[in-house]
């Protein structure tokens, strides 16, 4: 039995849970589940609980979200498209953040931002019109950061003087606000990783595996830390038509 209206610390729990993890918008409670919501991240999220000592209980309404957790669904009634359960509160706070994470960074979180940011701005001049792009860039970079958790997307790195937004298809070559501010056009990379990756020295197979180009010659690769082995920590369905335009039209190309 999910008992949220019956047990007051159950009911204290999840308003923590949700709260601690950017859920702050409390929309009430239905059936045993307490809602919540978010002013920066998409979708709801629904919680429950069997008792004070667990299992806790999540459901998701966001497909994006769901698809990028792979996580298994639990066999139980309740709301959203898809439910999951744990053992324990941390289990569960470690999923909200990453649901957060990604309901702040998946499509279209950013372009909302954006035109939110941008909705007042004049466009006329080449000056103005360049305020706009390093508002978008500024977006997309803060997508990135936390949909890769503000480490690099191949080696971890941390430090963020030393992490890139890399667009994938390169911003002048997208067609649309969208596509310049989906954070599966992007990929937060190293420095280093992030200019090979811009001129076509390096790519990534579907399966996130590095490809090198024949021009990118063994001693700089070595000086760099470039090789064969590394790999994306992460790849999503929403990458790979990305990385397959990036293969087709950049990789190789040093242009």
């Amino acid at each position: 039995m999910i008992e949220v209206p019956q047990s007051f610390v159950v009911r204290e729990e999840c308003e923590k849970a949700a709260f601690q993890n950017g859920f702050r918008r409390h929309l009430g409670e239905s059936q045993g589940w307490a809602a919540f919501a978010s002013t920066t991240a998409r979708g709801a999220i629904h919680l429950a609980a069997a008792g004070v000592r667990g299992p806790w209980f999540l459901a998701l309404d966001h497909g994006g979200i769901i698809a990028e957790l792979g996580l298994p669904a639990a066999v139980t009634p309740g709301p959203g498209k898809t439910r999951y359960a744990f053992d324990t509160l941390g289990e569960l706070y470690a999923t909200l953040n990453r649901v957060y994470a990604l309901g702040v960074s998946l499509p279209d979180a950013p372009l909302r931002e954006f035109e939110l940011r941008v909705t007042n701005l004049p466009r006329t001049t080449e000056a103005e019109r360049l305020v706009i792009q390093r508002v978008g860039q500024e977006v997309f970079r803060d997508a990135l950061m936390t949909y890769w958790g503000g480490r690099c997307a191949v080696t971890g790195v941390a430090e963020p003087h030393l992490l890139r937004a890399s667009h994938i298809k390169p911003w002048a070559r997208c067609e649309t606000d969208a596509e310049r501010l989906d954070a599966y056009n992007g990929l937060l990379l190293a420095v280093h990783l992030d200019a090979a990756f811009d001129v076509g020295l390096i790519s990534f197979t579907d399966d996130g595996d590095i490809l090198l180009a024949d021009q990118f010659g063994q001693d700089d690769r070595e000086i760099l830390r470039i090789h064969a082995g590394l790999k994306l920590r992460h790849v999503a369905a929403g990458h790979r038509p990305r990385l397959a335009w990036h293969r087709a039209n950049l990789f190789g190309s040093t242009s």
